[in-house]
């Protein structure tokens, strides 16, 4: 039985696939098997790694498209490995990654999640930290996950390690939900679960390519439901920030978007008392501000970031 398994879903991403790919096989500690599930792609991503397989590299194809988190759920169901990591198609890994990961779970028996930070690429040229409240240089358990990813979260998706036991007890990636399905899954990951973290940066995400929530549109998706949740803020304020910054994001896409039921719907239920929400004054005028500023400061900052600059109201 390997000390890993990585699942690497693979949807459309023949630009960025032997590269992620490549990243994994040339990782430090090489206890893993390699599982990457194809979910019937229409470009040549299948042809790009179809010569990979073997006893240490599984490939799995859907024999329809059936979204981000199935695909994932596939490769969870597959895995043989107690701890799960999960790369998208289009992201790297640093050689050290599952190294850092192996000593942060012989470090913190504790914990049953783990992950590290992560640089932003914005292109072949502009890679950004993200903006971040932690300051320790060495590994520790965190406090409280919702408080430090409230701006932009500690980990990304491609630096999340878990064992089999949180998905046992949580459940899989919500298959309904098609866009922000990591948000969920943390969510409920991290209301009973610790979380072991390491400070590197040793994940390349990926910002610019298809399917970022960056670029992505919300348009006939269907996106967590935030209010589910509303019963755990009880006691628990940073989750209730946690979920109105969400809810923030969501509603200003939706404006965007000209969906404005949807939008008052998620305005409605953020707290109107910005010490119970965490929205600053920057964050409640963007919530109510015309659509046409809004696309206007979206436009911005992508072309600043693409530039090495970026503007936030964090």
């Amino acid at each position: 039985m390997p000390f890993f398994s990585v699942v690497i879903p693979l949807y459309n991403k023949e630009n960025y696939i032997e590269a992620t790919v490549k990243s994994v096989l040339n990782q430090s500690f090489a206890d893993f098997e390699l599982l990457i599930i194809n979910d019937a792609s229409t470009d040549a991503s299948l042809e790009k790694v179809i010569g990979l397989a073997s006893a240490k590299v599984k490939i799995i194809k859907h024999s329809k498209n059936k979204g981000l988190s199935a695909t994932r759920n596939t490769g969870i169901s597959a895995a043989s490995a107690q701890y799960i990591t999960f790369l998208d198609a289009d992201d790297t890994w640093d050689s050290n990654f599952l190294a850092t990961i192996a000593n942060l779970i012989q470090e913190f028996p504790e914990a049953n999640l783990f992950a590290t930070h992560y640089l932003e690429i914005y292109s072949k040229s502009v890679a950004l930290k993200p903006k971040s409240p932690i300051q320790k240089n060495d590994p520790f358990i965190v406090a409280n996950f919702f408080e430090a990813s409230l701006n932009q979260p500690i980990y990304c998706p491609s630096s999340l390690c878990v064992h089999k036991i949180v998905l046992e007890s949580v459940g899989n990636y919500n298959e309904q939900i098609t866009f922000a399905e990591d948000v969920d899954f943390n969510i409920r990951a991290n209301l009973t679960f610790q979380l072991a973290y390491a400070p590197k940066s040793l994940v390349h995400y990926n910002m610019f390519s298809e399917n970022k929530i960056t670029t992505s549109s919300v348009k006939n998706k269907v996106i967590p439901n935030l209010d589910s949740y509303e019963k755990d803020t009880k006691g628990n304020p940073s989750l209730k920030r946690y979920l109105d910054f969400h809810r923030y994001i969501f509603a200003k896409m939706y404006k965007m978007e000209k969906d404005k039921q949807t939008y008052q719907k998620l305005k409605k239920a953020i707290a109107k008392d910005p010490f119970v929400s965490g929205l600053n004054p920057s964050q409640r005028l963007l919530l109510i501000a015309p659509r046409k500023l809004l696309l206007f400061v979206q436009y911005l900052k992508q072309y600043l970031v693409k530039k090495g600059y970026r503007i936030t109201t964090y």
